[in-house]
């Protein structure tokens, strides 16, 4: 198993109960991907960059992953799947 960080952005008009139903179906996905998440972080509404998909704000949330590299793909392409979250990244951490 590997440590990875996985960084999501969730549209900003997503609130209460709807946020807290993405952050746990993210979780689900990973599981699904044979994976395990250690943390989640959720950093709340920031200003983005640049728009995406017309908006200027997103909700951040980090989460800290243990998986098997075959399983990132599936995961990225699960990702994608998710329509409220606006963008992904997931990146390998070094020891």
């Amino acid at each position: 198993m590997r440590d990875y960080e996985l960084v999501f952005i969730v549209h900003p008009e997503v609130d209460g109960d709807d946020f807290t139903a993405i952050v746990e179906k993210v979780k689900g996905l990973v599981e699904r991907n044979h994976g395990t998440v250690v943390t989640v972080d959720i950093w709340g509404l920031r200003r983005l960059a640049y728009p995406i998909q017309k908006q200027w704000e997103g909700q951040y949330v980090l989460m800290r992953l243990e998986m098997e590299p075959q399983g990132v793909a599936g995961l990225e392409r699960d990702l994608g799947l998710v329509e409220p979250v606006m963008r992904h990244l997931i990146v390998r951490v070094e020891e």
